[in-house]
C-alpha cells in the first residue's frame, strides 16, 4: 500500500488532480507536496487563488517550512488582485486575476522563466475560482497550460472542489489529469482514495482528524456586539444610528451579498451563518445588564421574561410580548407562534414576509439558515441552554410562509437541512437576484416588495449576511470577497453588452447602491462610502468591507481595466469608507 509520503511526490511530465468537498483537506494536501519538494531542493510554483501568499507561507511554516533557498518557491497570486486586497510587492511573486485565465498562465510563464530550469513543480490550489469566474474556459486552460506545463518535463498538482460547479464539468476537468486523488472527510476520519495514478495502484489511506463544531471565538469583541444591540434598539423605537440614511437597507442587498458568496463553499456557510448568528445573539446576555440597554427594558425583561421557555404558554408569551414585535420592527417578518402545533420542549414559529426568502419564491430549497432567534433563547432563559432551529417549510420551496421548528438541545436532521444545497439550486437562486438586478438597472423593474413590510428591512440584516461570520471564519471572508468580484463582473458586463457605455454603467450601479441605501457613495478620483451598510457601527481595526471591495473591484476592472484597494474604513475609525484606483 502506498503512503501519504509517496502520493504527495508528484511524478515529473505528470498531472494530478485532487478533489473533495471544501474541508476536505485537499489545501494540506498541497502544502504538504511544496514542502516535500522544497526538502529535495527542487523549485516550485505555488498558483493561489482562495489566499495570498503570505497565509500560504504562513501556513507553510506552521508545518515545518524553514529559511528556503532564494528562487525555490515562487507564488502567482491570484487572490489578492481579484478580491482588492492591497498587500506589498514581493520579489517572489507575479499578480494575476482569477477572471482573466491569460494572466496565470502569463504569471506561470513569467515565473518558469526566471527559474530556467525543468523539474519544476506547479501547485494550483485550487481551480474552483476560476472556474467559477470563467465557466468552461477553465477546460481549455488546464489543457494548453497545465498539462503543457507537466509536458515540458514538469510536474503539476491541482486541487478543485466539488459541488461547487457542474458535475460534468468535473468529469471533463478529471479527463486531463494523470491522476485522480479524492478527498472526503468520513466519521472523524480524512479518507485519501487514489482512483487513478500513473505510479501508484488504487488504495485508500485514512488518518484521524480532529475537529471542533464551529471554529467560534471564545469572547466576542464588546465593540462588535455593542455596535449591533445600538441597531436593535433602533428598531425598537431608539435612535437611529446612521443619521444620513437611516437604519434601514433594500432586503435585496444583504440576500445579494449572502448568496454570492455562497457558490464557494455551499456545504459549509449555510452553517457557519447559522453558529455564528446564534452565538452572537446568545452573547447579548451579558449586554442585558450593561448600560447600553435602557433601564426601562431591563426592567421589563426581568419581570416579564418566563423563567423557562419549556412549556407552551411560557413560549407564546415570550413571542407575543418580545420577539414577534422585534422581528417586526425590524421588518425581517411577521412571526406567529403556532401554538396548536408545539408542544413542551418542541415550538413552531410562522414567518410570513420573511427577509431572507421573499423574491426567491420556489427556487428549490429552504433559505433561512439563521440561528440569531435561538441565540437569543439562550440568552434570555434562566437556564441557559442551548436551544436550536430547523426551517421545514420556506417560500424557496413553494410554501405561503416559512416555518422554524425550535427546540432545545440537538436537531437530528439539522445538519443535513445546513448541508442541503446544490449547484443548480444556487445558479438559480444567483440567477434570480441577478435578473432581479440587471432587470432594475437595464430596464428599470423594481425590486421585490412585500405586501406589508415593503422592501426594506433593518441594518443589521447585513451584518448577519456579511460581516459577522466574515469577521471569525477565513473562509466566509474569502467567499464574500471572490463571489463579490464576481458579482460587480458579471453586473458590469451585462450591462455593456446591452449596450450600456462605460460610465453610465458606474453610474446606474452607484445609482442603484443608494437606493437600496447601502450607503452615501461618491465617486471621482476615488469612491467614498459614508455609512456602509457592511460594517457601520463596528470596530475591528482594519478594512474589514469584505464583498463591497470585491464588488467594487470586480465592476471596475471590467468596466475599465483599473482595480481599487480600500484605503479607509469605518471599522478602522474612520468617518467613511474609501478605495483609491490603482
Amino acid at each position: 500500500m502506498a503512503s501519504l509520503t509517496e502520493l504527495q511526490e508528484v511524478p515529473q511530465r505528470k498531472m494530478i488532480l485532487l478533489v473533495g468537498r471544501p474541508g476536505s483537506g485537499k489545501s494540506t494536501f498541497c502544502q504538504q507536496a511544496i514542502l516535500q519538494n522544497l526538502a529535495m531542493d527542487m523549485s516550485t510554483i505555488f498558483v493561489t487563488t482562495e489566499y495570498g501568499p503570505s497565509d500560504a507561507e504562513k501556513a507553510l511554516r506552521e508545518r515545518g517550512l524553514g529559511e528556503a533557498e532564494p528562487g525555490l518557491l515562487n507564488f502567482v497570486d491570484a487572490y489578492n488582485e481579484t478580491v482588492g486586497v492591497s498587500v506589498a510587492d514581493r520579489p517572489d511573486t507575479v499578480r494575476a486575476d482569477c477572471d482573466d485565465l491569460s494572466s496565470i498562465d502569463i504569471g506561470i510563464s513569467k515565473l518558469s522563466e526566471r527559474m530556467g530550469r525543468s523539474g519544476v513543480l506547479l501547485v494550483f490550489d485550487s481551480l474552483t475560482s476560476p472556474y467559477l469566474f470563467t465557466g468552461t474556459e477553465i477546460l481549455r486552460f488546464i489543457r494548453q497550460t497545465l498539462s503543457k506545463f507537466a509536458a515540458k518535463g514538469n510536474a503539476v498538482l491541482a486541487s478543485m472542489d466539488e459541488g461547487c460547479g457542474r458535475e460534468e464539468d468535473l468529469g471533463a476537468m478529471m479527463s486531463f489529469a494523470d491522476g485522480i486523488i479524492r478527498m472526503e472527510v468520513k466519521e472523524g476520519s480524512r479518507v485519501i482514495s487514489v482512483v487513478k495514478h500513473p505510479v501508484i495502484a488504487p488504495t485508500r489511506i485514512e488518518t484521524p482528524i480532529t475537529w471542533s463544531k464551529s471554529v467560534l471565538p471564545g469572547l466576542f469583541d464588546p465593540k462588535i456586539i455593542g455596535g449591533l444591540t445600538e441597531v436593535m434598539l433602533s428598531a425598537g423605537g431608539g435612535q437611529p444610528v446612521r443619521t444620513e440614511v437611516g437604519d434601514f437597507i433594500n432586503m435585496f442587498w444583504p440576500n445579494f451579498a449572502r448568496w454570492s458568496g455562497m457558490l464557494w463553499d455551499p456545504k459549509r456557510l449555510p452553517a457557519v451563518a447559522y453558529e455564528f448568528g446564534k452565538e452572537a445573539h446568545a452573547r447579548s446576555r451579558e449586554l442585558m445588564a450593561s448600560d447600553i440597554f435602557p433601564l426601562r427594558m431591563r426592567l421589563l425583561m426581568k419581570l416579564f421574561v418566563p423563567k423557562s421557555f419549556s412549556e407552551v404558554r411560557d413560549m407564546k408569551k415570550l413571542t407575543s410580548r418580545f420577539i414577534s414585535k422585534s422581528i417586526q420592527g425590524a421588518r425581517m417578518g411577521i412571526w406567529e407562534y403556532v401554538e396548536e402545533k408545539s408542544r413542551k420542549d418542541e415550538h413552531y414559529f410562522r414567518v410570513y414576509e420573511n427577509s431572507w426568502c421573499s423574491g426567491l419564491n420556489d427556487v428549490g430549497a429552504r433559505l433561512d439558515h439563521g440561528g440569531q432567534w435561538v441565540g437569543l433563547f439562550k440568552a434570555l432563559e434562566k437556564e441557559e441552554r442551548d436551544w436550536n432551529m430547523m426551517e421545514t417549510k420556506c417560500i424557496g420551496t413553494g410554501s405561503p410562509y416559512c416555518e422554524f421548528k425550535v427546540v432545545p438541545g440537538e436537531i437530528g436532521e439539522l445538519k443535513d437541512s445546513l448541508e442541503s444545497l446544490d449547484i443548480s439550486v444556487l445558479e438559480n437562486i444567483y440567477d434570480r437576484l441577478m435578473d432581479q438586478l440587471t432587470g432594475s438597472l437595464v430596464h428599470g423593474k423594481p425590486l421585490p416588495e412585500r405586501s406589508k413590510l415593503g422592501s426594506e428591512v433593518m441594518l443589521n440584516s447585513m451584518y448577519f449576511a456579511t460581516s459577522i461570520p466574515a469577521l471569525f471564519n477565513e473562509r466566509y471572508r474569502m467567499a464574500l470577497r471572490m463571489g463579490g468580484a464576481r458579482s460587480g463582473k458579471n453586473v458590469a458586463e451585462h450591462l455593456m453588452n446591452a449596450g450600456i457605455a462605460e460610465d453610465d454603467v458606474v453610474k446606474r450601479v452607484v445609482d442603484f447602491m443608494e437606493y437600496c441605501k447601502v450607503g452615501n457613495i461618491t465617486t471621482g478620483d476615488t469612491i467614498r462610502i459614508r455609512e456602509n451598510c457592511e460594517i457601520f457601527g463596528i470596530e475591528t481595526g482594519e478594512p474589514s468591507c469584505f464583498f463591497t471591495t470585491g464588488f467594487l473591484n470586480g465592476l471596475f476592472s471590467a468596466v475599465r481595466n483599473q482595480h481599487v484597494k480600500e484605503t479607509r474604513c469605518i471599522a478602522m475609525g474612520d468617518p467613511y469608507c474609501e478605495w483609491e484606483f490603482r
